[in-house]
């Protein structure tokens, strides 16, 4: 057996000592190289380097600390059914309950102080919060959060948000008077606390104060207290510990703020689906928008701020071959269950490919082959010119298949995994039958625009830029590529480093131009994916629904005027509001039979 590394000890501590914060045995702590995440009693947290650099620790803990004090201090329920409709309220809110669980450690254990001290640092180094340059581009649930943590606990703003800070510092403390003092005396008590914080964002005017005649904290108390006595254990609580990401600008709220119904579609009900993300991390899950049908607005024009910082690049490209290899014993563990009933099914599509595909005789010809079982009538009746056949003519089409899978964060954990093994798998039975696959994915370089956002931050930020952010757009494998040289490939989306955010508008463009290029008389383009267009930076600064207009036009364009053939599949989402021609399921168990039969369908249509 190989020795126990200062790596493995330092894992195996973490996970006993978040367990005995939490107090719960049944935490599960696993590692990654992505933003932390918390779903449930799962959590998720940064993996140090072997070398265990300092501030990869500190990081480590403080994302752990965070979460068991969550699981710990934090009724799920009770937080959701009071939570704000509007968007920059919403990210306050939870800001500011976070703020309290973190506070309720920080002040009893100096060792969680300084953990969490150090990550939250580290959070604000990546917060717009460091590059405002002036108060409207500081987010307020990030000064907000910021200021509480002060009041309850003592702890300095960090150097790179005091300036950020300071900005809006004035504004907040003179419309919310002592609500600082008030939350900080009620600590312990979530209810109360989560009255006062729903106070606090009516003093600042980012809820909507729909009863005037309402007498204030005596009569929410009354409201919260009947509330609570409906609550579920918190076992129940936990498994639906899923929020959205309060990471929302200003510019977010004005941006959304002609989309009211869309906010009121991804309620409760997309939470449950587990679409929340990190509270303050850039490497949150993005909210999926899935609005239901509108008429595209005649003059729609749909803009592109700079390509300078796109890549399309070779899934080999993106990490060494060792990790490649290890992320893809990782795929295959992870799916050894699910893989005999896709191989199974895999099997059923050759049939029926092959099916297609088998030589056909016309038998009793007068000229052509001989037919060897018409050997004993030449014998017998040597005159007979009936005893030869000739092949028919085979309808089966040359074919080609681009499988484009969504890579977004929203797709991490069980829906990735599920996708990559069905890839491998309808790849190589395809290939037996002569079929050739291309395997693409597509997400964004960075979370909230990356390069391209910088660039237009130092241009002037001009109005309505279009597509904020920088695109990446991966290939798996080639369609005249052996799956036997890609297999590993697919191990690439386990590397959650990657799934970001996602613009599938431009993706099938990509995708389709791939195809169109091809020889091949039938080419199909099948898309995977769990929801609407999602970019942060796009959305917070063109008009509503910007991205998921262009989708609709793009698709609408393949289905009418091109030659391919477009289905889609959606993971615990309906696609069918933007595809004619798709299905959506709502367990991701689902995924490699609904592949396999959507394309035999596909394959029989002539």
């Amino acid at each position: 057996m190989s020795e126990e590394t200062p790596l493995d000890r330092f894992r195996l501590a973490l996970t006993g000592a978040s367990r005995a914060l939490a107090r719960d045995p049944e935490v599960d702590v696993t590692w990654s190289q992505d933003k932390p995440q918390d779903v449930g009693k799962s959590m998720r947290v940064p993996m140090p380097a072997r070398s265990l650099p300092p501030e990869q620790v500190s990081e480590a803990r403080g994302a752990a600390d965070s979460f068991a004090l969550k699981m710990r201090h934090h009724n799920a329920a009770m937080h959701r059914r009071a939570m704000p409709t509007e968007p920059v309220a919403r990210a306050c809110y939870d800001a500011i309950e976070q703020a309290r669980y973190e506070a309720l450690g920080e002040n009893h254990y100096a060792g969680i102080r300084d953990n969490l001290a150090s990550a939250i640092e580290q959070r604000t180094d990546s917060d717009p919060i460091a590059r405002a340059e002036k108060s409207d581009d500081v987010p307020l649930q990030t000064a907000i959060g910021l200021m509480l943590r002060e009041q309850l606990t003592g702890q300095p703003i960090p150097e790179s948000a005091r300036e950020g800070v300071e900005m809006v510092r004035e504004f907040v403390e003179s419309r919310t008077g002592d609500d600082f003092e008030r939350l900080a005396q009620s600590l312990d008590d979530q209810q109360a606390f989560q009255s006062l914080s729903l106070d606090m964002l009516k003093h600042l005017d980012l809820v909507k104060q729909e009863e005037p005649e309402d007498s204030g904290e005596e009569d929410d108390s009354e409201s919260e207290s009947g509330e609570q006595e409906q609550d579920q254990p918190e076992e129940q609580d936990d498994e639906g510990d899923e929020m959205p990401s309060p990471d929302v600008s200003n510019e977010r709220a004005e941006g959304q703020s002609e989309g009211e119904s869309e906010q009121e579609m991804s309620g409760d009900e997309d939470m449950a689906d587990g679409e929340g993300g990190e509270e303050g991390e850039e490497g949150m899950l993005p909210v999926r928008a899935n609005r239901p049908w509108t008429m595209d607005p005649d003059t729609f024009d749909y803009t592109v701020f700079t390509e300078e910082f796109d890549e399309v690049v070779e899934a080999a490209e993106l990490c060494d071959p060792e990790e490649l290899q290890r992320l893809r014993a990782y795929l295959d563990s992870q799916l050894t269950g699910l893989q005999g009933i896709v191989t199974r099914l895999a099997n059923r599509l050759q049939r029926r490919l092959m099916a297609q595909q088998n030589r056909a005789w016309d038998f009793d010809q007068e000229e052509g082959l001989l037919d060897a079982a018409r050997l004993a009538r030449v014998i017998v009746s040597p005159g007979s010119s009936l005893s030869y056949k000739v092949e028919q003519d085979q309808d089966f089409k040359d074919t080609v298949v681009t499988l484009l899978i969504d890579n977004s964060g929203s797709m991490r954990g069980r829906p990735i995994s599920i996708a990559a093994i069905s890839a491998d798998i309808m790849a190589r039975t395809l290939e037996r039958c002569g079929v050739k696959v291309e395997i693409l994915g597509f997400t964004t370089r960075a979370w909230k625009g990356g390069q391209s956002r910088e660039k237009w931050l130092n241009s002037g930020k001009e109005p309505n830029p279009g597509r904020l952010n920088d695109l990446r757009h991966i290939i798996y494998k080639k369609a005249d590529e052996p799956m036997r040289r890609a297999r590993k490939n697919l191990g690439l989306m386990m590397r959650e480093g990657l799934l970001k955010e996602n613009i599938d508008g431009e993706a099938l463009l990509w995708a389709h131009e791939r195809l169109l290029a091809r020889p091949e008389d039938r080419r199909i383009m099948m898309v995977i994916s769990d929801g609407a267009p999602v970019d942060d930076s796009t959305l917070s600064v063109n008009s509503a629904g910007y991205l998921e207009t262009h989708l609709r036009k793009v698709i609408d364009w393949i289905e009418t005027k091109s030659p391919i053939q477009l289905v889609a599949i959606g993971i615990g989402h309906d696609v069918t509001r933007y595809y004619k021609r798709a299905v959506t399921i709502m367990d991701v168990e689902q995924l490699g039979g609904t592949i396999i039969e959507q394309l035999a369908d596909l394959f029989e249509v002539e």
